[in-house]
């Protein structure tokens, strides 16, 4: 995690994460979708998965992503 930059995870999300824009973002609605237990397709499941991956590394990232501390 350390050697991801976090510009580029942080580009990642508001990019592949959110897009497409309209009429909400992608990530949005299969999160609506999951809460209502809509999300039982095979295309949305990966679908959600593929846009949820950059928002699941930056969360690593910020979480883990630091350096050990001397202490």
């Amino acid at each position: 995690m350390q050697r991801i930059p976090l510009a580029v995870l942080v580009l990642l999300c508001l990019t592949l994460g959110l897009a497409p824009f309209t009429p909400e973002p992608h990530i949005w609605e299969k999160l609506r979708m999951l809460a209502a237990g809509e999300l039982t397709k095979i295309v949305d499941v990966f679908d959600f998965l593929f846009h949820g991956v950059p928002w699941v590394l930056l969360a690593l990232k910020l979480l883990y992503g630091r350096k050990p501390t001397d202490g």
